[in-house]
């Protein structure tokens, strides 16, 4: 008696069936994992950035209500996402920078207590992210913006400097940021902040063509030059006619800046100064 035998091959391509697409499930997953989670990733850092940066231009509104308005106090609670933030005090570490405004000969400063090349220390609260490599300071009443991987920044919302053509006059308002000591805050926080004591108000008439000058000193780190460099220059609202001299010093970290009365009656230099406690994060 002869037997017929056939090999059953249905569970065999079962199998194979299953290890094809378990394979590709498994490719599948390799690729979004090598090309989709760093985009993901990717994204919520860049959206951890911008909401910092609309929350440190908030904080900056906070300091002109402070200043600007007789505002006693204020709170804004806000997300520091991917990094932290940090207060450090103008008399405390090495400052991001620094500004002396004096006449042109060096002999006299205009600030407090005018001793020539007098310094004013601003102080500031920066957002240092830890995945973007991103600084962003509120200093001296402005928003400024540096990579770490690229030489540069950005100012993000000015300083409150203006030029009244009209009156001739000159108003810089400094904004000294200080607290009781340095703090420091991871994810959700609040920012509670109050104006120090009656701001510092001082009023000096230059005559026609007297000249004073500008000294902007960098930190060779937290390097905020050429935002600083750009809005003194070239965004703030002096007649072309008024600027003498840019004169930059990459050596000892400095820009000079020369401007001149051009007007036909003295021009009146006003210089504010304002303090402003940080009490909390």
């Amino acid at each position: 008696m002869v037997k017929n035998t056939r090999s059953i091959e249905s569970g065999v391509s079962e199998a194979i069936g299953f290890m094809l697409i378990f394979g590709m499930v498994i490719v599948g997953i390799g690729l979004v994992t090598l090309y989709g989670y760093p985009l993901l990733l990717q994204q919520q850092v860049s959206a951890d950035e911008k909401i910092m940066e609309k929350n440190m231009i908030v904080l900056q509104n906070d300091i002109k209500s402070l200043a600007y308005k007789t505002v006693p106090f204020k709170e804004t609670s806000l997300k520091i996402g991917g990094g932290s933030l940090t207060v450090y005090n103008s008399s405390s570490g090495t400052p991001s920078s620094t500004i002396e405004i004096n006449n042109f000969a060096g002999t006299e400063s205009y600030l407090p207590p005018y001793i020539p090349n007098t310094r004013f220390i601003p102080g500031e609260l920066r957002y240092e992210s830890m995945s973007s490599q991103t600084d962003i300071s509120l200093q001296n009443g402005a928003v400024a913006l540096r990579r770490h991987d690229v030489t540069g920044s950005v100012m993000l919302a000015e300083p409150r400097w203006f030029f009244d053509s009209t009156t001739n006059k000159m108003v810089i308002n400094l904004i000294n940021i200080t607290s009781t000591n340095i703090m420091a805050k991871e994810g959700i926080g609040t920012v509670q902040m109050s104006l120090v004591g009656e701001p510092y108000f001082n009023e000096t008439a230059i005559p026609n063509p007297n000249e004073i000058e500008i000294v902007y000193t960098y930190d060779q780190i937290q390097d905020y030059s050429v935002a600083w460099d750009n809005y003194i220059w070239n965004s703030w609202n002096i007649p072309q006619s008024y600027k003498v001299q840019r004169i930059p010093d990459p050596t000892n970290h400095k820009i000079k800046f020369r401007f001149k009365n051009d007007g036909s009656t003295d021009m009146m230099l006003v210089i504010k100064i304002f303090e402003v406690r940080i009490k909390s994060i």
